[in-house]
């Protein structure tokens, strides 16, 4: 053999070897745990054919506790970039069959260098993380890594799309970078986040705890809101991302892709005539809501199990990307709570800086009273609501169905925070607060000073809800631009939204804002 072809067969030996990652014994213990390695996660996240590898030669370079003798290329983790659905992504994976998928010095250098060039080229970045954190051998180095990560990360935000896969073990610094992207999406049983595990945990605070009910799936879909959704299995998460993908654009000067409607804009729902209850204490599904009005009935939820008082996610309409915000009578009637706020807020401030239009379906009583809400700073988190529909300039359309109560009316897109269309249900209720609570305030001394209290304040009730238990009142001072029949909601929507197709909005010069953290 020439010494030609012998350099080459070595090139193919060396991709061979950076392929297989920590060794076939480890791949197979990688799947016996129910995971797939980082090469099978990005073949099934990308479009076939289209992944196109960077830096697979990198290796350490530190030589402390003989960790340069592995001989592992590619230092744990696997760069580059491919398409979506022909759309292209920048991509990194880690490899835990790679001694652990520990971030090193080299390792990191990788990651920055796929963020630099996404932010450079407008693409989407997605990250799978799968690590046992940082490389103890590599020390400050390793921390260093981490730093420049979070650095491109913050520059990244609002430039381009950035996701988090949490595939597996995610622990310590490791945390903050999936925390700074816009979405994370992790897998029931097998991934976890926290800052310290369960051995911290212990000798700290005495709680005995496990990875699982520390840091799992359903810790931080339904608790702790830090992740979004909760996927079956690596191959559901990988789904999930492209489909997520879908919705949103490349960048911040792009619009989301859109797709040809198959579903009439001019359908009626007769159904939503009939929807909300005679009685204004009943609840109803907002799900039933939402599902008759956009294309095809097609629902992305964002926080799925997340604060259900309140709804977030994408839909179409006419083929066009929108982000939905929803009270959801059927959990807690619906109030703005803490939790509710952060949740809707994020929401928000991602479409907005993502050219998105936001379709806001009002039905919410008020804000949640109680001690706990203030002591958890309610007024700071419904501020951020009120923040991010104030400063979004994407276009806004705003329906409102029943309730529209006190502050949590002016909060959820409301005119007065520069919402562009507003609508109402004829059933729409826009007031200070409800009847019973008016009359205890304002007709007090009447009711009490009566023969019969309770038929007296029956009587103020109803005299205070044909006053202000219509849409009427807010639509003569201009605040409700039209009074629409239920059933015609799909196709005012998309009326509106097409309308608003040419907004153009600019915000004052400044540094950056100072939004309630």
């Amino acid at each position: 053999m020439s010494t030609q072809l012998e350099k080459i067969q070595g090139l193919i030996d060396m991709r061979e070897k950076a392929r297989l990652g920590g060794g076939e014994a480890r791949i197979e213990k990688q799947h016996a745990q129910g995971k797939l390695t980082a090469r099978e996660r990005l073949n099934l996240l990308l479009d076939e054919g289209s992944f196109e590898e960077s830096d697979m030669f990198v290796k350490t370079r530190t030589t402390n506790f003989g960790f340069d003798k592995k001989g592992i290329i590619g230092d744990g983790v696997v760069t580059g970039s491919g398409t979506i659905d022909g759309r292209l992504v920048y991509v990194f994976a880690q490899d835990f069959t790679s001694n652990a998928g520990s971030l090193g010095e080299m390792h990191a250098l990788k990651i920055v260098n796929v963020l630099k060039k996404a932010r450079l080229m407008g693409a989407p970045v997605i990250g799978i993380n799968d690590s046992g954190g940082a490389r103890i051998q590599e020390g400050v180095n390793a921390l260093q890594g981490y730093g420049d990560i979070f650095q491109q990360n913050i520059e990244a935000s609002g430039v381009i799309p950035q996701i988090s896969g949490i595939f597996g073990p995610c622990a310590g610094g490791a945390v903050y970078s999936p925390a700074l992207t816009d979405f994370n999406i992790m897998v029931a049983g097998t991934s976890y986040m926290f800052l310290t595990g369960p051995k911290v945990v212990k000798s700290v605070t005495n709680e005995d705890v496990d990875n699982e009910s520390l840091g799992g799936a359903s810790v931080h879909t339904a608790k702790s809101g830090v992740a979004h959704f909760s996927a079956d299995s690596d191959e559901d998460g990988i789904r999930l991302i492209r489909h997520l993908m879908s919705f949103i654009p490349s960048n911040n000067m792009e619009l989301a892709p859109r797709v040809e409607c198959t579903d009439p804009v001019t359908r009626m729902e007769d159904a939503l005539n009939e929807l909300i209850p005679e009685n204004p204490n009943k609840a109803y599904d907002m799900y039933e809501v939402i599902g008759a009005v956009v294309d095809n009935g097609e629902f992305l939820e964002v926080h799925k199990d997340f604060a259900t008082n309140i709804i977030v996610g994408f839909a179409r309409f006419d083929g066009e990307s929108v982000g939905i915000v929803a009270n959801q009578p059927r959990s807690k009637a619906g109030v703005l709570d803490v939790n509710a706020s952060r949740k809707a807020s994020r929401f928000v401030r991602f479409c907005d800086a993502f050219n998105i239009p936001i379709v806001t379906l009002v039905d919410v009583p008020g804000f949640l009273p109680g001690t706990g809400q203030e002591y958890n700073g309610v007024i700071t988190h419904g501020a951020k609501l009120l923040y991010a529909y104030g400063e979004a300039t994407v276009p806004k359309v705003t329906v409102i169905l029943r309730k529209a109560y006190g502050g949590a009316y002016i909060v959820m897109g409301s005119k007065h925070l520069k919402s562009d269309i507003n609508l109402a249900w004829p059933s729409a209720e826009i007031a200070v607060m409800g009847a019973s609570g008016a009359v205890s305030v304002v007709f007090a001394k009447e009711v009490k000073a009566a023969e019969d209290p309770v038929a007296k304040a029956k009587e103020k009730e109803e005299e205070y809800t044909n006053l202000f238990a219509n849409p009427y009142v807010a639509a003569s001072y201009g605040y409700i631009d039209d009074v629409i029949e239920p059933r015609n909601t799909r196709f005012r929507i998309v009326r509106a939204l097409r309308e608003l197709g040419s907004k153009r909005d600019t915000r004052p010069a400044k540094k950056h804002d100072n939004i309630p953290l």
